[in-house]
């Protein structure tokens, strides 16, 4: 348990790298002016840090003696790389 945490932790860190070009490049999107959609992606991609950390917390308070909460806890950030890296790899390919 305590290495399905650690490890799935370290990999949200190195997913922070992308994250900063990622971020950075969000911004991009005010080019043809302000919208509630692009307000709320740069909101989206800019919350994962957030939740990495407060899941992180959560998992790991939760870890004793509720296992499977803490995995599902731990999960929760997992919603941003996948969404994020889908939304990235579609606007790459098409």
């Amino acid at each position: 348990m305590k290495k399905y945490l650690v490890i799935s932790q370290i990999i949200y860190l190195l997913f922070l790298i992308p994250w900063l070009f990622t971020f950075g490049m969000s911004f991009f999107a005010f080019d043809n002016g302000f919208s509630a959609w692009n307000i709320l992606f740069v909101i989206g991609i800019a919350v994962y840090p957030l939740f990495m950390i407060t899941s992180s917390i959560v998992a790991w308070t939760l870890h004793r003696r509720h296992k499977q909460a803490a995995i599902i806890t731990n999960c929760v950030p997992m919603l941003w790389v996948g969404s994020i890296g889908t939304l990235l790899l579609y606007a790459t390919l098409s």
